[in-house]
């Protein structure tokens, strides 16, 4: 059964940061982070694939575990150890059959009715938000908010991430609401001198 293997999912954007996929990772990793998820809603299915395969290349050399937001063709053809899907994505269970029963696959719900639906589809964790305002999602679903959060805890039997407006500050409150973790970018990425000081501080305090 698959769990997170701890509390941080980092979430990359060329955009918040202004570094490549692959320059990301290498920062993240080198500040702790072991489950990283490549999230490119702009690079040409040529260009993202080059860099998903450098992106993949340092993860594969440190052991950590990469999803592809999205595309369940590039996951494939990378060997990627899953990828994360919304709700206008590929089904569940076309991707499940396409990458098998080992990879990972993770699916977006935006409230509780759609934490519902999901409940018997052939996925290994639920990625719920945005929690709070986010500026790094074009047209963002409305905001789901801390108490839905736990409504959702009681539907969800598979680990929980809470993803947006995610912030070192707010994150033990969302934390509170027994989620297994929570998904970061631009609280991660904005400054790309401290990306890997970021990781390592949310790391170590949430470990505490």
């Amino acid at each position: 059964m698959f769990s997170f293997p701890s509390t941080l999912y980092p979430i990359t954007d060329v955009k918040a940061s202004g570094l490549s996929h692959a320059e990301q990772f290498a920062r993240l990793i080198e500040g702790g982070a072991t489950l990283i998820q490549l999230r490119e809603k702009r690079l040409s299915p040529r260009e993202f694939f080059k860099d998903a395969t450098e992106a993949l290349d340092i993860a594969r050399s440190h052991g950590v575990q990469i999803i592809i937001n999205d595309r369940v063709d590039i996951a494939l053809a990378l060997g990627a150890d899953g990828v994360h899907l919304g709700q206008n994505d590929l089904p569940p269970e076309a991707a499940r059959n396409l990458l098998g029963n080992v990879a990972v696959i993770g699916y977006s719900v935006h409230n509780a009715t759609q934490a519902q639906a999901a409940v018997g589809m052939p996925i290994d964790y639920l990625g719920i938000g945005p929690v709070f305002p986010t500026l790094t999602k074009e047209n963002p679903d409305p905001v789901v908010g801390v108490t839905e959060l736990r409504e959702i805890r009681g539907i969800a039997k598979i680990p929980l991430v809470a993803i947006g407006g995610i912030t070192p500050d707010n994150a033990s409150k969302v934390l509170e609401a027994e989620v297994d973790a929570v998904a970061m970018i631009s609280a991660l990425l904005e400054s790309p001198l401290e990306i890997t000081s970021r990781t390592q501080e949310f790391l170590s305090r949430s470990s505490r």
